[in-house]
C-alpha cells in the first residue's frame, strides 16, 4: 500500500508539470494534434496507436530509410515504408499496451493510457490491433517474396518484446531487435536478398536503440523499481551515462562499417561525423535524474536519424 501511495503522489506531481486533460490525454504528450483536432470518439484509439507521439514512428522508420538509400540511392519505396511504419508502430504499441495494461496502471507516466484508464476496452483493443495488422500485411504483400519472408520473421521479436521487462534488465536489447528490423526489410525490398551492409546497419541500430531507450527508461526508474519491472536504466544506475556513450560509440562504428562495405563515397563521411557529434551532445547534455531532460534527448534521436539518412544520400554523390 505504501508503494502505491508513493506512485500516486508522484503521479500528481507529474500531472502538474506535464499536463493531462479530462478526456485522458497522455501525461508526457500534452497539447498534441490528437487533443486539439481529432474527434472525441477517435482520440483513445489514436492514443493507443501513439499517433499523438510521432517520435516512435520516426525511430521505426529511419532504419528502413537508411537501408533503402544505402542499397540503391533511390527513394521510391519510402512512401510505402512510411505508411507501414505508422501502421506497424501503432500495432506494436497496441499489443504492448494490451500486455502491459496492469503495469501501466501503476506507473504515473502511463496510468492514463487508454487501456488502464478504461477509455478503450480490452476486446476493442484486440479488434483495433487486428485491423492494424491487416493493413500492415497488405503493405507487406506489395514487396518481393524474399522481403515478405523477412517481414513475417519480424513478428517474433515484436511478440517477445513486451514480456522482457518481466524477465531481464535488458528489454531495450529486445526493443532494438524489433525496432531496427526495417534495416533488413528495406534492403531486402530493394535487393531481394541480404548483404553485409544491411547486417551492419541492423546491428548499429541495435546499439543506437540501447542508447536512446536507456535514456527513455531513466524517466521511469522510481516507478519501475516500485512495481518490480526491469530496465537497462535500473541495472546501470549511475553508470548510465558512460554506458550510453559506449552504446552510441558502438553504433557509430557499425554505421561506418555499413557505409564502407556499402561503397559510400566521400560525401558520406563528413555528415556521419556530424551525426556522431549529435550523439556525443546527447551524452554530454544528459541529466539522468531529470525526466524532462531525458525525454527531450530521447526525442532528439529523430534528428540523428535524419543526419545519418542525409549522410547516406551524400555518399552517392
Amino acid at each position: 500500500m505504501a508503494q502505491l501511495d508513493q506512485i500516486k503522489i508522484k503521479g500528481i506531481i507529474m500531472s502538474e508539470t506535464t499536463g493531462k486533460d479530462q478526456a485522458g490525454a497522455i501525461q508526457d504528450a500534452p497539447g498534441n494534434w490528437v487533443d486539439r483536432r481529432a474527434p472525441a470518439w477517435a482520440r483513445p484509439y489514436l492514443r493507443l496507436a501513439r499517433l499523438d507521439r510521432p517520435i516512435g514512428t520516426w525511430l521505426l522508420l529511419w532504419p528502413c530509410c537508411w537501408a533503402i538509400a544505402l542499397a540503391s540511392g533511390s527513394l521510391l519505396l519510402l512512401p510505402l515504408f512510411a505508411l507501414g511504419a505508422i501502421v506497424m508502430r501503432g500495432a506494436g504499441c497496441t499489443f504492448n499496451d494490451i500486455v502491459d495494461r496492469a503495469l501501466d496502471a501503476k506507473v504515473a507516466r502511463t496510468a492514463n493510457r487508454p487501456l488502464p484508464s478504461g477509455a478503450v476496452s480490452l476486446p476493442a483493443a484486440w479488434t483495433f490491433l487486428v485491423a492494424q495488422a491487416c493493413v500492415g500485411l497488405m503493405i507487406l504483400l506489395m514487396l518481393n517474396p524474399f522481403a515478405i519472408a523477412v517481414g513475417v520473421a519480424s513478428l517474433l521479436p515484436v511478440a517477445v518484446y513486451p514480456f522482457m521487462k518481466r524477465i531481464t534488465y535488458w528489454p531495450q536489447l529486445f526493443l532494438g531487435l524489433a525496432f531496427n528490423w526495417g534495416a533488413l526489410l528495406g534492403w531486402a525490398a530493394v535487393a531481394g536478398e541480404l548483404a553485409p551492409p544491411a547486417i551492419w546497419l541492423y546491428l548499429g541500430g541495435l546499439f543506437w536503440t540501447l542508447g536512446y531507450d536507456t535514456i527513455y527508461a531513466l524517466q521511469d526508474v522510481e516507478d519501475d523499481a516500485l512495481i518490480g519491472v526491469k530496465s537497462s536504466a535500473l541495472r546501470l544506475g549511475a553508470r548510465s551515462r558512460p554506458a550510453i556513450a559506449g552504446f552510441y560509440g558502438a553504433a557509430m562504428a557499425l554505421f561506418a562499417l555499413a557505409g564502407w562495405t556499402g561503397g559510400m563515397g566521400w560525401g558520406f563521411w563528413p555528415l556521419l561525423g556530424l551525426a556522431g557529434a549529435h550523439l556525443a551532445w546527447q551524452v554530454w547534455a544528459l541529466k539522468i535524474d531529470n525526466p524532462a531532460n531525458c525525454l527531450r534527448l530521447f526525442r532528439a534521436n529523430r534528428d540523428f536519424g535524419a543526419l545519418l539518412f542525409m549522410s547516406i544520400l551524400a555518399g552517392w554523390i
